[in-house]
């Protein structure tokens, strides 16, 4: 929701806030695979309990997640591949953080946690296919109440701040009621459309 409304400002922020990311041309695909070993050692920092570090960890990988298409566009190096690579580490980073927690929580005996998480782990998924597997037909899919960016930074902020239980909650029904939205975002978009052979 949030990058919907204010995607088209990013990049002059960036360039305003951390003008050394431009002093000489780093490969954005470099600073992709960075992030995402960064954000994805926060699993492990969650599935061992360290809630704090796995928050500044994950917020530390947001970070150049956010940064790497910027950089890519500032220097023209931006490719299909990288847009391709970039999405597909999301994913990869979504799963672990959510399995870190998951096994925390399944170690700790706690089985509401552990039923959260699974929710949220699911609708992250169904969530970013759904959109990926819309736009195959048409031109774009609204993002909806939660997307990747709000999903990261409200587990961050929770895992900092210690109220992670409260934020399971909220990303338990955020993530359900998102892939909600663009199911019937994409039922309208796509109703009265041929049906074609696209991949699954």
């Amino acid at each position: 929701m949030i990058k919907e409304k204010l995607g088209h400002r990013l990049d002059g922020w960036i360039h305003a806030i951390f003008p050394f990311l431009f002093w000489w041309s780093i490969p954005p695909d470099l600073l992709t695979v960075i992030g995402t070993l960064i954000a994805g050692a926060a699993g492990l920092a969650f599935a061992d309990g360290a809630f704090v570090l796995g928050g500044v960890l994950l917020l530390a990988g947001g970070f150049f997640d956010l940064v790497d298409g910027v950089v890519a566009r500032h220097f023209g190096t931006a490719t299909a591949f990288g847009g391709f690579l970039d999405s597909c580490l999301d994913r990869v980073v979504d799963i672990v953080v959510v399995l870190g927690l998951f096994a925390h929580a399944t170690k700790q005996g706690d089985p509401v946690a552990a039923g959260l998480c699974a929710v949220i782990l699911v609708g992250s998924v169904l969530t970013s296919y759904a959109k990926a597997r819309a736009e195959l037909e048409i031109d774009h899919l609204p993002g909806g109440l939660l997307e990747r960016g709000e999903r990261i930074g409200l587990l961050a902020l929770g895992a900092v701040s210690g109220a992670l239980a409260p934020v399971l909650w909220l990303l338990a029904i955020g993530t359900t009621v998102t892939a909600g939205q663009r199911f019937f975002y994409a039922r309208r978009a796509l109703s009265g459309r041929a049906s074609g052979s696209l991949p699954e």
